[in-house]
């Protein structure tokens, strides 16, 4: 995990040190509508939120990179009808994520920029009554991919975006596999 924050700490100076055309700071929030894919729960989106930093780097006029850090949290439900194995699942459950997305940006104009790269979570809390019941359902890191856009208004940014699981996240010893989507929406402020 340090490794990882180092790298993203390297790649935001590096690439600010490098970049002429424009570097910019800010903070983002909005609400997330999201499920774990899985036959265990429901398919239905969920409705929760994030919050975290970014920066904008600009390579040229049109093309930069975002790299991101976002608390972003994940709500579902589980299925009324699932396997024994999975019993132990509490009803409502809520995971916390630390998400480290790198984003490229390309602006084919000031207003408008489309966003797409990888994006690495780590699970920072589980449910309390899954670590009451000493159960690890859940392996500690996520893989996703990342696209959507976002309008540049002066000093402040609408975004939406929809993240892909890569990796399955089941820690269970069956290996059902379950993978995390997830729309965002938001707003983020420039410094």
């Amino acid at each position: 995990m340090r490794s990882l924050f180092l790298f993203a700490a390297l790649l935001i100076a590096g690439t600010s040190l490098q970049a002429q055309k424009g570097f910019r700071l800010g903070v983002k929030a909005g609400a997330n509508l999201n499920k774990i894919d899985g036959q265990s729960f429901d398919q239905g989106f969920d409705f929760s939120y994030h919050a975290g930093a970014f920066a904008e780097i600009d390579f040229s006029k049109r093309w930069g990179l975002q790299p991101e850090v976002i608390w972003s949290q994940t709500a579902t439900k589980r299925a009324n009808n699932i396997d024994a194995i999975y019993s132990t699942l509490p009803t409502n459950l809520k995971l916390d994520y630390l998400m480290v997305p790198v984003l490229l940006r390309y602006s084919p104009i000031g207003l408008l920029t489309f966003v797409a790269g990888p994006q690495f979570g780590v699970l920072i809390n589980k449910n309390d009554n899954l670590l009451q019941n000493g159960e690890q359902a859940f392996k500690s890191g996520d893989f996703s991919m990342v696209l959507g856009a976002q309008v540049n208004l002066k000093v402040l940014r609408l975004y939406g975006r929809y993240n892909v699981g890569l990796q399955n996240i089941n820690d269970f010893s069956d290996q059902q596999k379950w993978t995390n989507q997830q729309v965002q929406l938001g707003v983020g402020l420039k410094f």
